[in-house]
């Protein structure tokens, strides 16, 4: 699918989900009335809007009692404090916002034990919000969406959940911003089998990828930065899943830096602990990919990357067979007015493939390089755009 853009007070986002997020942002405007130079607490007044009258959770109360509570569509607020246990929404329109109006406040949700996820909306939770919080320490995953249509994640912060950050699946008409997210031995941002979601403004740091577009369409990560992780940003089309293509992908304006992390992917959870540490970018068979006007510097294996499938295969010990419901190769893929710097200088022992700036394996077609700022690639020359 072609990515269509539209601008959006400077910031692109696809032409539906523009529309969408104009009817969530015009029943959600959370910041009016706060002043961080008051020590004055927020209240339910400064974040009412309508007729509709805003749920206020106590500190010390229970989010989920909130939501059980709730009609379709309503707003529940959060007051700053520590939140215990594992969140389930299954209504539409639901926001869970935090109030973190003055410096210092914190809504967290943390794991009291053993429990899975911090947050889980699933089919039925469309248009879903949340904003203002802090998700930490859940076994696999901080916040994870399942066949939602129409959401927004902003200014999230998820710390150590084991699997995922942040993980929309089979989702469509989304934006993840201004989230931040470390410490997740899979990755910290994840979009998955899901179409026409917008990663932007969002950090990554200390995961084993940092952000991750999988099986996905017209899909895009628009100035964000990653760094210190195994892989800033896999972008990656996998077999076995019921999604079949990866196509229509977006990467501009962000910046991959330093990402040399030691893997400590699980060998037995997934191919996370095959990514090969020091990787800016890599596009592992992914389709119709456009990687533009990106900062990509020390990474010590490659800046970017695009190599087939049957790479990863090889690396896994899988034959060819195992990739047979896909088509493993990245095709029509241009890469444009990126600037690299100090690439592929220590790559790391036993690839098949050189450390370099630019690195292709020679798959696929319509594959093309042009105005990019860097010193090193494989092949060389690399294929020029018309």
């Amino acid at each position: 699918m072609k990515l269509t853009l539209s601008i959006n007070r400077g910031i692109f986002l696809p032409k539906k989900t523009t529309l969408l997020l104009a009817i969530v942002f015009a029943g959600a405007i959370v910041f009016t009335g706060c002043k961080k130079q008051s020590f004055a607490p927020c209240n339910s007044g400064d974040f009412a809007q309508g007729k509709t009258k805003p749920i206020v959770v106590k500190s010390g109360s229970s989010i989920q009692a909130a939501v059980y509570a709730a009609a379709p569509g309503s707003i529940i607020l959060i007051e700053p404090g520590i939140y215990k246990g594992e969140i389930t929404i299954t209504k539409a329109g639901i926001q869970l916002i935090g109030m973190n109006c003055i410096a210092g406040d914190e809504v967290v949700i943390q794991n009291p034990g053993d429990e899975d996820c911090g947050i889980m909306v699933h089919k039925g939770g469309d248009g879903f919000v949340l904003k203002n919080v802090t998700v930490k320490d859940f076994t696999e995953n901080g916040v994870y969406l399942d066949y939602i249509d129409g959401f927004l994640l902003s200014h999230i912060v998820t710390i150590n959940n084991k699997e995922y950050g942040l993980y929309p699946v089979h989702c469509k008409n989304g934006v993840i911003e201004y989230c931040t997210a470390s410490g997740s031995a899979d990755t910290g941002i994840y979009v998955g089998q899901s179409e026409s979601v917008v990663m932007q403004f969002n950090e990554a740091h200390g995961n084993v990828n940092g952000l991750e577009i999988e099986n996905c369409t017209n899909t895009a990560a628009i100035k964000n930065h990653s760094y210190d992780n195994v892989a800033g940003l896999l972008i990656v089309l996998l077999p076995g899943l019921p999604v079949k293509t990866a196509s229509g992908i977006l990467v501009t304006e962000n910046n991959f830096e330093n990402n040399n992390h030691i893997n400590f992917g699980d060998a037995s959870a997934g191919f996370e602990s095959l990514v090969p540490s020091g990787t800016g970018i890599l596009n592992l068979g992914a389709d119709n990919v456009t990687i533009k006007n990106n900062k990509i510097s020390n990474n010590n294996f490659t800046g970017i990357a695009a190599v087939s499938d049957l790479v990863l295969g090889a690396l896994a010990g899988l034959p060819p067979e195992a990739f047979a419901d896909i088509e493993p190769n990245p095709d029509n893929l241009s890469v444009l007015d990126n600037v690299l710097v100090n690439n592929g200088t220590a790559p790391p022992a036993g690839l098949p493939l050189p450390g370099v700036d630019l690195l292709w394996d020679g798959s696929g077609t319509n594959n093309c390089w042009k105005n990019n700022t860097y010193l090193s690639s494989y092949p060389s020359p690399l294929p020029t755009c018309n």
